[in-house]
């Protein structure tokens, strides 16, 4: 059985799957706020001296 990615208990709520509880849920939520999830990829800036031209 899967556990909850937040706290790795077994889930005991079907409704709040895949974790154990709507607090496990909510915290997961306020990372994904908070930016502390990220995806690592290229940034799609280019430096400001690459823009002007001189």
């Amino acid at each position: 059985m899967a556990t909850c990615p937040i706290c790795r208990r077994a889930p005991a709520d079907e409704k709040y799957k895949p974790f154990c509880s709507k607090r496990c849920a909510d915290v997961d939520l306020q990372r994904w706020f908070a930016g502390s999830y990220a995806i690592p990829g290229a940034s799609d800036e280019t430096p400001p001296d690459e823009d002007a031209e001189g």
